[in-house]
């Protein structure tokens, strides 16, 4: 496979709900300590863009997309859960988090845990109808520190395993 090739796989893995940035950068890194020429400067910029291309879209019309669908006959029970889960969630995070909700909504994008992310942090700020412009800005804040502490895991991670496999 071409670097080419590499660089639109990273883009693209990093756009994926519940993979995005956090599989791309270890496929990135792993492919580079398998001796492929990516460079992580690149690599690191494509994963960002990738991972926030889709929030625009899920903080303008996810929201909508799961009211319109909440009284649908097949997809109302499931809609009408997220939605509730949405706003039990964002409630309790906002209790928490007071006048701190741009420091919660970054860090719950910014450590990679399983269900945290752009995607899902995105849909959260989309419920407590946290603005636009601080909802994108806490989530890119949220995803280079993500990039940060997926980079530094993965280069120690797969350095390891080829020290020892070399």
């Amino acid at each position: 496979m071409s670097t080419a090739k590499h660089y639109l796989m990273i883009f693209l893995i990093s756009m994926v709900p519940l993979i995005e940035l956090r599989g791309a950068i270890p496929y990135a890194v792993g492919f580079r300590e398998a001796g492929v020429e990516i460079n992580m400067v690149i690599a690191y910029i494509l994963a960002i863009a990738g991972n926030m291309l889709p929030v625009p879209f899920i903080y303008f019309f996810a929201r909508k997309v799961l009211e319109w669908g909440k009284d649908k006959p097949v997809i109302g029970k499931f809609f009408t859960f997220c939605l509730e889960k949405g706003h039990k969630g964002g409630e309790k995070l906002q209790e928490k988090a007071g006048r701190g909700l741009f420091w919660a909504l970054l860090l719950f994008v910014g450590i990679p845990l399983p269900g945290t992310g752009a995607w899902t942090g995105t849909l959260a700020a989309s419920i407590l109808d946290m603005g636009f412009k601080k909802s994108v800005l806490a989530v890119v804040c949220g995803v280079i520190l993500a990039g940060i502490i997926m980079g530094v895991v993965s280069f120690l991670g797969f350095g390891a395993f080829f020290g020892l496999a070399g």
